[in-house]
């Protein structure tokens, strides 16, 4: 993700999230869907750039708007479990915290994803029974417990994007809000000043 205007080193809040909305930054993301009755892995950004956020605690900051939801699951998944090959129960998001999941297609073995926890651990899950007949296959191959977050959206709403690509996301298409971040960020903390004694 390439942005097109240069921004000073020691920007404020507010002129990163101003920069954020010039460039016109998106939000891509691995989506699992389906077509012509199987499931995909997808490259999906969101139509609707990250906006600036007023919300108290955030306010002047970058914030990406991703829909309605309609409930909110909290699941601690333990190492090495394997999820089977199933289908999406619902739309979803799901946010993977931490841990790793390993997402696979029984219909195409070329295609698969590692997902991460953390900053780059949002997936959206699309491949409903009625539109894909064998669904997808999750691991969890990690060495600790996996925690995810599953967020339906409402009335089952997919939301607007277009697909850059068949397969999922690579690094470079994900990671660009935080070189756009890193760029805008504070000078660096002194983690020697911080911690004398070390970590």
């Amino acid at each position: 993700m390439r942005l097109m205007q240069t921004i000073p080193l020691f920007a404020s809040i507010p002129e990163i999230a101003a920069a954020a909305a010039a460039t016109s930054l998106y939000l891509n993301i691995t989506a699992i869907g389906a077509q012509s009755g199987s499931s995909t892995l997808e490259c999906w950004q969101m139509t609707k750039p990250f906006n600036t956020s007023a919300e108290p605690g955030i306010s002047g900051t970058a914030q990406a708007d991703l829909g309605s939801v309609s409930s909110l699951g909290f699941n601690i998944i333990p190492p090495a479990f394997d999820g089977g090959i199933h289908n999406a129960p619902r739309n979803q998001w799901v946010a993977f915290l931490s841990g790793l999941a390993y997402i696979t297609l029984p219909n195409d073995p070329e295609t698969s994803a590692y997902v991460t926890g953390g900053e780059f651990g949002l997936v959206f899950a699309a491949d409903t029974a009625d539109v894909s007949e064998e669904g997808h296959r999750t691991e969890y191959p990690g060495l600790t417990e996996t925690v995810a977050l599953q967020i339906p959206t409402v009335d089952g709403k997919v939301p607007d994007h277009k697909v850059l690509h068949d397969g999922p996301c690579v690094a470079g298409e994900v990671t660009g809000v935080r070189d756009f971040a890193m760029t805008n960020s504070r000078p660096a903390v002194d983690a020697d000043a911080m911690f004398p004694m070390g970590l």
